[in-house]
């Protein structure tokens, strides 16, 4: 069971989260959504697609990219969480900084996905004194510098070892063990070889805490593939089916009518194996 503000999920199947990107450079689709109303529009297509948690952004995380004001990435993203609140859906706000975390669950908000796993001095206390869930992600450096030279002894030891790490701190917090999900994070701070590691030995993490995979349209699915983010479709497909076929509870997609139609399929099989 995975808890989470006003949700609460059996995780007897995947669930979908759905990408709402509040930025005008995220490597995807940047500048897209960066209007509160087209951001609107696009979660609540998500959603209808099948989206059961959709994930809003302020600040791109891509390699490269550069930090924003507390205040430029709340006047992205409050608009937005309160245009989907009633969407049926989830709400998750993609964020590092606790003073967007605070806003944003004031706002409504039910799970915080931090690519800096808490670390962030306050964090940790702004999503305990909350009843929202939270997904701590592993990341070697910081997004500007983080692919310049990523580097690990054993990639699967040392990003598991840091995840128990931070579930412990988590939990030492006062949160609660069915409100946390992990993340590998797939692209951050990592080579094409150690994202593949990484995928292979989802089983092995998924006995940590529930796995969180996102993989959809990122640069390693171009380096396998060869082919540009706007055409990566098939291959976040296939990933994301291989992350749930390994242990993943949650996918995190831009593309969700067709992942949600794939996961039927790959769900109908399991059914009668």
């Amino acid at each position: 069971m995975f808890r989470c503000g006003r949700f609460s999920f059996a995780l007897a199947r995947p669930l979908v989260m759905g990408v709402v990107n509040v930025t005008p450079d995220s490597f995807s689709d940047g500048g897209r959504y960066l209007a509160a109303e087209q951001a609107i529009a696009h979660g609540l297509d998500l959603r209808n697609a099948g989206a059961d948690i959709l994930d809003i952004g302020g600040e791109s995380t891509r390699p490269g990219a550069e930090a924003v004001s507390p205040q430029e990435e709340l006047d992205r993203v409050l608009p937005v969480i309160e245009g989907l609140r009633d969407s049926g859906a989830a709400l998750s706000v993609d964020t590092s900084k606790p003073e967007v975390m605070r806003a944003a669950i004031a706002a409504g908000v039910d799970l915080v996905n931090d690519v800096c796993a808490l670390t962030e001095p306050g964090a940790l206390a702004v999503v305990a004194d909350s009843p929202v869930g939270l997904c701590l992600m592993h990341m070697q450096g910081k997004p500007r510098t983080m692919q310049l030279n990523p580097q690990y002894h054993d990639v699967v030891a040392e990003v598991a070892a840091y995840l128990r790490q931070r579930l412990a701190e988590a939990e030492a917090a006062g949160i609660g063990r069915e409100r946390i999900l992990i993340d590998p994070g797939f692209g951050f701070g990592k080579t094409l070889d150690h994202n593949l590691a990484l995928l292979r030995a989802l089983p092995e993490l998924a006995k940590i805490a529930p796995v969180l995979a996102g993989l959809s349209r990122k640069s390693m699915l171009g380096l396998i593939t060869g082919r540009p983010v706007e055409d990566r479709l098939a291959a976040s497909l296939a990933a994301a089916l291989a992350a749930v076929a390994r242990g993943a509870a949650v996918v995190r997609v831009h593309d969700v009518k067709e992942t949600v139609d794939a996961l039927k399929v790959w769900a109908a099989l399991e059914e009668k194996t």
